[in-house]
């Protein structure tokens, strides 16, 4: 078996989709004056979990930018479906709309077909959370077949806050790749 999934202290892919509301966003490149990205890879509108966990990620996302981390989101729905789950989570960071099936092969997410036209009219990826560090590093990594398996933020934000202190020295982890 082989591993097309982008492996940890490596370069991260970059990859630009069109932003909700306007212009681009470009997952892997930290914009505001953050020097890392958060980067929360979500199934889509017809997903309340994801709904409820980008609310979440709303909430810590002023932590997460006190210590220098991005955070954006990105999905495969097309603007009017974002437009209305954004609304409803309260999001104001930058949104990533449209993913495509090959940019979600190049990041290694698991990658779902619509159980019904209701659900919705595209393929759509399944959860993955990335943060790429200063260097343009894949730094943390999380990805899942099940809308139900994602890491909890406020673990996440207690991670962040634990790695970016320069005292405490801490490598990228997991990057023994020889046998993958």
């Amino acid at each position: 078996m082989t591993n097309s999934k982008p492996l940890v202290g490596q370069a991260f892919p970059k990859i630009t989709l069109s932003r909700l509301g306007g212009g681009t966003v470009e997952l892997g490149t930290p914009a505001n004056g953050h020097d890392w990205q958060m980067i929360v890879i979500y199934r889509g509108k017809h997903c309340p979990i994801c709904t409820r966990y980008l609310t979440e990620l709303e909430e810590i996302a002023p932590e997460l930018s006190r210590i220098g981390v991005d955070v954006v989101a990105a999905s495969a729905d097309p603007e009017d479906r974002a437009t209305h789950q954004a609304g409803e989570a309260g999001v104001s960071f930058p949104i990533g709309i449209g993913l495509g099936v090959g940019e979600m092969q190049t990041l290694g997410l698991y990658v779902s077909n619509p159980r019904s036209a209701e659900e919705t009219d595209r393929p759509f990826a399944e959860p993955g959370l990335f943060v790429v560090n200063g260097a343009g590093e894949l730094q943390v990594v999380d990805i899942s077949n099940a809308p139900f398996a994602r890491p909890a933020l406020s673990s996440m934000l207690m991670g962040l806050n634990f790695i970016k202190n320069p005292a405490n020295n801490y490598p990228v982890r997991g990057t023994h790749h020889d046998n993958i």
